[in-house]
């Protein structure tokens, strides 16, 4: 339904947001000149008397302030998809619109930003109206007559719940941004409204206390599932305030010397540069009351669980599957929010399903046009993947990394991961099951999609002449790895433009990311030690490894890296990159780290898919050369904003 208080904004300047009765909101700034407010100012006033008169109207209020959520699904409006190095797509791609691409090409901007979540604008919602919408409800809801007090407790704290969490997706992609603690009079003046950026450490602060306040009033399950799941509740909350305490402690905005200077126009420091360990302290209580709460409300580490009739699997097997599924299995144990208006689902080419899918698993499909298989890893994602024993590639001491481009035939022992007899890269032999559960690439197995026979099972071949190879121009891998993560092993292809999709809700934060989050928290506050490591020895046994202890003692070239707080780190950050990969947190994993200039200032390569045989196929080609700057850490605002709003500043570099 449409948001009953959106029609003003055609009205006004995209600088203005008025509020219809007695308030305004600020977004990239004011123009009063160009839009004749006090025209709408009558119907405006009946507008809000309406919505909030009837517990009914003032549910569709509620609903829309849900609405400003992200699409995390949407590979176009999520910049963490594309606008990161996980995934790579041909220099021609035109299925659709998708901004970040520039982004990780290096082609962010002041005069259009790509994903311009503070303007709304390129595939991005403007969040301050969102923000607005939120105000307009708080300012409101305690006139409706017909509900009871504790159901409007609970709508009240869900709302503050999403403001706060429109601040902090603002603030993860901007730094400083303006805090809209209220909406602004109608009454003030140009000055009043002018309003500047405030400091990093005082915006984290106020969205914490805005959890903070919602936490009491949140349920600590989802009773009526079949009308609410997806809404907030207290495990959620407490979750995503773990996560933005441990954003505030990590080192992009805890004692980040590369924003020295960076103030407001009056002198307002914007960031504080003196490092605070007390950042990592708060992290960790966070983070232990929200494992406490995703425990007490029944969240453990998914395990599969099929809902269909399987034959009996091989380990190996189940243990893909209990990868794989973890993120594509609906409403499953490990989901602590899911977002159920941001689904993986089947219904245009932009799907992140239809993306990812492979186009041809049978001869028979190779002419599909309903799969993409666009998605596409590159090498360097590959080798990121730990060796079968737990350690990366160039640390195993069994595993030889200067061959890894070279041929190998799958055998007997391999069936399970890779054809047997087929002809593959060294680099996907003896792997983590991580790396089978999540891509696929030529020669590997493809469970599901109508085959269940654990020795009955899709392969993939993906060379010039295989059903996977370069057929069309706009359905095939480029690197010669697709993302079979994201895809649910029951979707089934029919030929020729027939793809059903078991459709998912984004899972936006899983039990494994907490368990990563903790540890991670654990370690900078005490530095390595057990407790640090029970949380990612949780995940590898999941995904079918040793523990840490156990993998760099005996397989590592740095066997006591473990023990120390920065090896320890390192450790527990390609965890997440490989626990998490695909999900969209590398991005801003890389950048909370300030990992990201050595990161992406990579090269982008993959093989050779042009290639009918082995030999030619398996040859790394150069894609892309990326560049990453320090600038590129936070978003530019947009050069129009800046030339509203007088009294707003650039971000460095910009």
């Amino acid at each position: 339904m449409m948001n009953l208080f959106c029609f003003f904004t055609h009205s006004c300047s995209r600088g203005a947001y008025f509020l219809k009765s007695v308030v305004v909101i600020i977004t990239g700034g004011l123009v009063f000149s160009s839009c004749d407010y006090l025209d709408i100012v009558p119907d405006n006033v009946a507008t809000i008397d309406n919505a909030f008169s009837l517990r009914s109207t003032a549910e569709r209020h509620l609903y829309t302030c849900y609405s400003w959520m992200p699409d995390h699904a949407d590979l176009r409006a999520n910049p963490a998809f594309l606008g990161s190095d996980e995934f790579w797509v041909r220099e021609q791609f035109n299925d659709f619109d998708a901004p970040a691409i520039n982004i990780v090409r290096g082609d962010q901007n002041i005069v259009n930003p790509n994903n311009n979540y503070w303007d709304g604008r390129n595939q991005a919602k403007n969040l301050f109206e969102g923000i607005r919408d939120c105000n307009i409800f708080l300012e409101n809801i305690g006139g409706v007559p017909d509900m009871t007090e504790q159901e409007r407790n609970r709508w009240i704290a869900e709302v503050k719940f999403l403001k706060a969490y429109y601040h902090f997706w603002l603030l993860r992609m901007y730094g400083p941004i303006p805090l809209m603690r209220e909406n602004i009079p109608v009454s003030s003046s140009v000055e009043e409204v002018q309003i500047p950026r405030d400091p990093v450490d005082e915006s984290f602060d106020y969205i914490i206390s805005l959890i903070d306040e919602a936490l009491p009033d949140l349920p600590e399950t989802i009773e009526n599932e079949v009308t609410e799941l997806g809404r907030i509740s207290r495990p959620i909350a407490l979750a995503v305030k773990a996560k933005i305490l441990v954003t505030a402690a990590s080192p992009l905005f805890n004692g980040n010397k590369d924003y020295t200077g960076f103030t407001n126009r009056d002198g307002t420091p914007l960031f504080n540069t003196n490092y605070d360990a007390e950042k990592w302290e708060e992290a960790v209580h966070a983070c232990e009351l929200a494992v406490d709460a995703a425990h007490t409300a029944g969240h453990e580490l998914y395990r599969f669980n099929p809902n269909i009739i399987v034959n009996e699997l091989s380990p190996e097997t189940e243990t893909k599957m209990d990868l794989r599924n973890a993120v594509t299995e609906k409403w499953n144990s490990e989901v602590i929010w899911g977002n159920p208006n941001s689904r993986a689902d089947g219904g245009s080419s932009h799907s992140i399903q239809r993306q990812a899918m492979i186009r041809g698993l049978e001869p028979e499909w190779i002419e599909v046009t309903s799969t993409r298989g666009n998605l596409a890893p590159p090498l360097h994602i590959a080798e990121m993947f730990y060796s079968e024993n737990g350690v990366p590639l160039r640390e195993d001491i069994t595993w030889n990394y200067n061959e890894r481009f070279s041929l190998q035939i799958a055998g007997e022992e391999d069936r399970f991961y890779i054809k047997e007899g087929y002809t593959t890269a060294k680099l996907n032999f003896d792997r983590e099951p991580r790396f089978y559960a999540y891509l696929g690439f030529d020669g590997g197995i493809w469970y599901g999609h109508g085959r269940f026979d654990d020795e009955n099972t899709h392969h993939v071949e993906a060379k010039v002449g295989q059903s996977a190879g370069m057929y069309s121009p706009n359905t095939f891998s480029r690197t010669g790895y697709w993302t079979k993560k994201l895809v649910h092993y029951e979707n089934i292809v029919e030929q020729p433009n027939n793809y059903t999709i078991e459709e998912y809700p984004w899972p936006v934060l899983r039990l494994a990311d907490l368990y990563l989050l903790y540890a991670e928290a654990l370690n900078e506050l005490n530095g390595a030690g057990s407790e640090a490591l029970t949380w990612v020895n949780e995940i590898r046994e999941r995904a079918g490894l040793e523990t840490v202890q156990e993998s760099w003692s005996n397989y590592s070239n740095q066997p006591n890296k473990y023990k120390s707080k920065e090896g320890l780190r390192e450790i527990i950050q390609r965890e997440r990159l490989n626990e998490l990969a695909f999900e969209g947190q590398r991005f801003w994993d890389l950048r909370r780290w300030k990992e990201a200039e050595g990161v992406l200032n990579n090269t982008i390569r993959g093989w050779d898919t042009s290639q009918e045989n082995a030999e030619a196929y398996y040859r790394p080609l150069t894609l892309y050369n990326l560049n990453f700057n320090t600038r590129d850490y936070l978003w530019p605002l947009r050069e129009q904003s800046l030339s509203v709003n007088e009294n707003l500043v650039q971000n460095p570099g910009w």
